[in-house]
């Protein structure tokens, strides 16, 4: 089976004063600020630069295996982690009582079975927003349902978001593996409240490996170590706090940036590492937030991985961005730093500390210059091809900015039928003033290109004319995906083979304030 564009989001105030926020570029209308009532006090927060960094350890994430057909069993639960030596405990909810959550190994063509169990308080300790469809006042407080991210999985354990469950429930999911190895992720993904589950700490690795990886002669072991990145909000007492618009009728916001970056729920932690090669899967699992990561000194690295798995060849780097929900797989080699402090920075911003030993050791792994056939899919194979508009609102009156995915609404009926099997192009037209992450369950794709585009002319007569030259993408997303950039301005185009799975599915924005509120769709794959 199977440019960046505004992508360094800018951080906003800490107030997130919906007031102040920019107006944005829509379809012709007529934009206009969020009206802001019942403003309300923002906590005080703490600077992360006053702490002292790179005094704590990098946490590993207890390791779950599933690659055996054993029955797993993973309670969601509340926890108390200290996010930094200074701090007291924060109050989290997780998956077996660590964030991230264990890390759950796999392996190709081996079903795994998980039974996840909802031990969750019964009241959220973030707050709702009861005017987002999903989240309304009749609905329980703490719903959960997991999606694990890339999975090429039947739909009745895709976590499709209107199948939540309470506290005190569980659910039994299956799995079938039967797709290359892949750095995926599990998460919350509960209809209109999934957002908040997330930031609360509902995240973790699942990683799948297959024998084709396994006798690369890649960096394993203690030299293969998962970097889960995220950003937070904090009071100064170290508590989470999630940004609020100002009106206590819905205090929903448009996206949330924190100033606390964490790496595996550790803020400015370090790692001691050999002078020899490490594999790092790095995932973005930020709420909106993308990284661009790059080593201190300008030392390069190498990007073997992507998504959905292992790229045709290793691609060398000084700096790469990941958007939310996207994963990288690289290799860093430390021979040459030998008894050196590296940084790994965001932009500007130091966000953890290697601390490459001295000496040298016996490094027996290697990089192949050919990694996998990753064969490109011709635009011939596609039976059908999608025009598909991101879309922004903003009503002054009945309800928040609004984002939709076609112009329509998670409840409208289902728009797109493709047939298991066949091959589609979906041209992303996006007609906002964001970059968005696109992420399709159960399938894996290949973007083709992004192209700039009159916006006028597509919403005065629905045509398309574009205003430039047709953009690949850049090397390091050239092999299989599951999350496109939809960049500002462009018209992204993706190539989807429809292999696995008869059943409803979903496509959404992976930044989780737009996908909570309606910038997500059902698709349904239909029999042949």
């Amino acid at each position: 089976m199977w440019g960046l564009g505004a992508s360094a989001w800018p951080l906003r105030t800490l107030a997130h004063d919906m007031s102040s926020m920019p107006k944005r570029k829509m379809g012709g209308g007529v934009l206009c600020k969020h009206m802001v009532a019942d403003q309300g006090k923002v906590p005080l927060l703490l600077d992360p630069a006053k702490l002292t960094p790179f005094v704590d350890p990098l946490p590993l994430p207890p390791v779950l295996r599933a690659d055996q057909g054993a029955l797993l069993r993973v309670d969601m639960k509340e926890a108390a982690q200290r996010l930094h030596r200074d701090l007291p405990p924060t109050r989290v909810w997780t998956y077996g009582g660590c964030m991230p959550g264990p890390t759950i190994e796999a392996r190709s063509g081996t079903p795994a079975r998980i039974e996840w169990r909802n031990t969750l308080p019964t009241r959220h300790f973030l707050p709702i927003d009861h005017r987002i469809h999903g989240a309304e006042k009749d609905k329980p407080e703490v719903r959960a349902i997991v999606h694990v991210h890339g999975a090429c999985v039947p739909t009745a354990s895709d976590g499709y978001p209107d199948d939540w469950y309470v506290p005190g429930q569980s659910r039994l999911d299956t799995y079938p593996n039967k797709q290359d190895a892949a750095t995926l992720w599990y998460h919350d993904h509960a209809m209109g409240i999934n957002r908040l589950n997330i930031y609360a700490g509902m995240f973790g690795n699942l990683i799948v490996r297959d024998e084709h990886e396994l006798a690369l002669g890649l960096p394993q072991g203690e030299q293969e170590i998962p970097l889960t990145l995220s950003d937070r909000l904090l009071t100064e007492d170290a508590q989470l706090y999630y940004p609020v618009s100002g009106n206590s009728e819905a205090p929903w916001v448009s996206e949330v940036f924190g100033n606390a970056m964490l790496v595996n729920g550790a803020i400015l932690p370090y790692l001691d590492v050999q002078p020899r090669r490490y594999r790092f899967r790095v995932l973005n699992a930020a709420n909106a937030r993308f990284f661009h990561l790059k080593l201190s000194g300008e030392q390069p690295f190498q990007q073997i991985g992507s998504d959905q798995g292992l790229l045709a060849a290793p691609v060398s780097l000084k700096s790469v961005l990941i958007a939310p929900a996207e994963r990288v797989d690289l290799i860093v080699d430390f021979s040459s730093m030998a008894g050196q402090q590296v940084e790994l920075v965001n932009d500007a911003l130091a966000i953890m500390q290697f601390r490459v030993g001295s000496g040298s050791v016996r490094d027996t792994s290697m990089v192949p210059a050919v990694l996998r056939d990753v064969p490109r899919m011709p635009e011939s194979s596609a039976t059908r091809t999608r025009l598909m508009t991101l879309d922004q609102y903003d009503d002054c009156v009945a309800e928040p900015m609004l984002m939709l995915l076609n112009g329509k609404r998670w409840h409208e009926p289902v728009t797109e039928k493709p047939v298991l099997g066949s091959t589609e192009i979906w041209s992303l037209i996006n007609l906002t003033d964001d970059t968005h992450p696109i992420h399709l369950h159960m399938v894996r794709f290949q973007i083709l290109d992004r192209r700039p585009f009159d916006q006028g002319q597509w919403l005065e007569s629905k045509t398309i004319r574009y205003t430039g030259a047709a953009q690949p993408p850049v090397s390091g997303e050239a092999g299989w995906k599951d999350v496109a950039q939809a960049w500002p301005g462009m018209i992204t185009r993706i190539i989807v083979r429809f292999d696995g799975y008869v059943g409803r599915y979903v496509w959404h924005c992976h930044l989780l304030e737009h996908e909570a509120n309606e910038m997500m769709r059902p698709f349904e794959v239909v029999p042949a």
